[in-house]
């Protein structure tokens, strides 16, 4: 799960950071509301995590936009501000929920688990990238009209790529995420460098238009060319 967290704190940035990596979840930081608002556009998230006192660009104003471009991503508010007026504020603009600081983190994590159990009911079955489309609930893939039969791991890799389209995918995240090599003890990248390549042969080979690409450096992104 993909959590953006939007907080100019640096002590309280860090902290979430820390405890919700440790409870399995993948956190990216923003510091202002211009890079937040930046990242939330860009890029898919499962949740945010939003302040609503940032420089550059406020929390409202942040949740406000994200609404009117119909960017749908569960917002959790988090403010110091506790009266009335500012929580309704909040979820007049599009917040999900609401929490005030300071606040006990075992309640952040059942607000952010409330809030992705939510989210997942309205979750599509099918993923796309272009032409190619993978049924999480039958595990099917086709590209076009051509099935694509996938090993569970190449699935699991697949479904992660999707889920982060667009975006570029580490090898440590695939390490940690698919593998569950956390410490990367075990080392994984010729591993996970053979089940891409038998996974780009599948998707791609076949075809003229590539979409499973290489980042010399960096690891790997699912996107269409040109995009």
């Amino acid at each position: 799960m993909q959590i953006l967290v939007i907080e100019d704190d640096d002590k309280l940035a860090g902290s979430l950071q820390d405890g919700l990596q440790a409870e399995g979840y993948v956190v990216s930081l923003a510091r202002t509301g211009e890079e937040g608002f930046f990242a939330a556009s860009r890029n898919t998230f499962d949740i945010v995590l939003l302040d609503i006192m940032l420089p550059v660009r406020s929390g409202l104003e942040i949740l406000t936009t994200m609404r009117q471009l119909q960017i749908h991503t569960p917002v959790l508010v988090l403010t110091a501000k506790d009266a009335v007026g500012d929580r309704v504020q909040g979820l007049n603009a599009g917040a999900d929920d609401y929490l005030i600081k300071p606040f006990a983190f075992p309640e952040l994590l059942a607000r952010i688990r409330a809030l992705i159990r939510r989210g997942k009911g309205e979750e599509p079955p099918s993923l796309r990238c272009a032409d190619l489309e993978l049924n999480v609930l039958t595990h099917n893939v086709r590209r076009g009209e051509l099935p694509i039969n996938l090993t569970a791991r190449e699935f699991e890799i697949l479904e992660y790529l999707f889920r982060n389209q667009g975006r570029v995918v580490s090898r440590e995240m695939l390490a940690r995420d698919i593998w569950k090599e956390a410490t990367r003890h075990t080392p994984l990248d010729n591993v996970i460098d053979v089940h891409i390549a038998r996974l780009r042969r599948k998707v791609d080979d076949n075809f003229r238009t590539k979409l499973l690409h290489t980042v010399r450096g960096v690891g790997f992104v699912l996107r269409e060319e040109g995009t």
